[in-house]
């Protein structure tokens, strides 16, 4: 059963709030001002800053700047933080590669993709992507129509076969299955939980008080790892899932903090 009365509510984008690299529903978009009027907000996923403004931020209509105070923004699988204040989008921190890393990550995923034969010829944008502090492969590029990134890899083989495989060759960095097509590689130790435990710290909510959804929460999966830092959370396969629990969740959390 998921926490009744949450504080903060998290969420990762992709799949979980919108399909993927698409903007938000607008009936997603009411949804999200209407939790912001009773409760922090978060949304935690491997997309850079723009991706997030593109998705979630600019279609939020009628919200207030005490509505943005309490919408955390954490791309990058939460190597990055974003508030807003003073009428704009600043980062509290960002958890970037050293040039060095950046290289040995970009030339071991293409190495590894080559050789598995997953570095496809037909594809939409940039395969690889730096983020700063992301690493990035998606292997039908960035702007990938939402049918051709469904049907790439449908059972997770491919993904699970590029991460183990890069992993080996850069033991010092963290190396995790992304959205549909996409492997993520950033500094060790950083990544879903990291930025959850960060999150907690900052704004002084503790993680028993914090809800999650997701739909990754597999082992797999780049949400696991909030799963198993013990965050209590709720697993979707599509933002109209998400849209009918929140349905139900907003006005409970209505009721305790009118």
């Amino acid at each position: 059963m998921a926490l009744q009365n949450p504080r903060l509510v998290a969420f990762d984008l992709d799949d979980t709030l919108a399909p993927s690299k698409s903007p938000i529903d607008p009936r997603m978009a009411a949804l999200l001002v209407r939790l912001l009027d009773v409760a922090e907000v978060c949304v935690i996923s491997g997309g850079q800053f723009a991706q997030f403004t593109m998705q979630v931020v600019d279609n939020l209509a009628d919200v207030d700047e005490s509505a943005l105070a309490r919408l955390h923004l954490m791309p990058t699988c939460g190597t990055q933080y974003y508030r807003h204040s003073a009428g704009e989008w600043q980062q509290v921190y960002a958890e970037n590669l050293t040039d060095d890393q950046k290289w040995r990550a970009l030339a071991a995923v293409e190495a590894i993709a080559r050789e598995l034969g997953y570095w496809e010829s037909e594809t939409w944008g940039p395969i690889l992507e730096d983020r700063g502090s992301q690493i990035t492969f998606s292997a039908l590029g960035q702007a990938a129509p939402v049918a051709a990134k469904t049907q790439w890899d449908t059972d997770g083989a491919k993904k699970t076969a590029l991460r183990e495989s890069v992993q080996a060759l850069l033991p010092d960095l963290e190396v995790r299955s992304g959205g549909s097509t996409s492997v993520d590689i950033t500094r060790r130790g950083i990544d879903k939980a990291y930025g959850m435990n960060r999150l907690a710290e900052l704004t002084g909510i503790p993680l028993d008080e914090m809800l999650f959804v997701g739909d990754r929460l597999d082992e797999n999966g780049n949400d696991y790892p909030v799963k198993a830092l013990g965050v209590d959370c709720v697993a979707v396969e599509n933002w109209n899932d998400t849209a009918a629990f929140l349905d139900e969740l907003i006005p409970t959390l209505a009721i305790v903090r009118p």
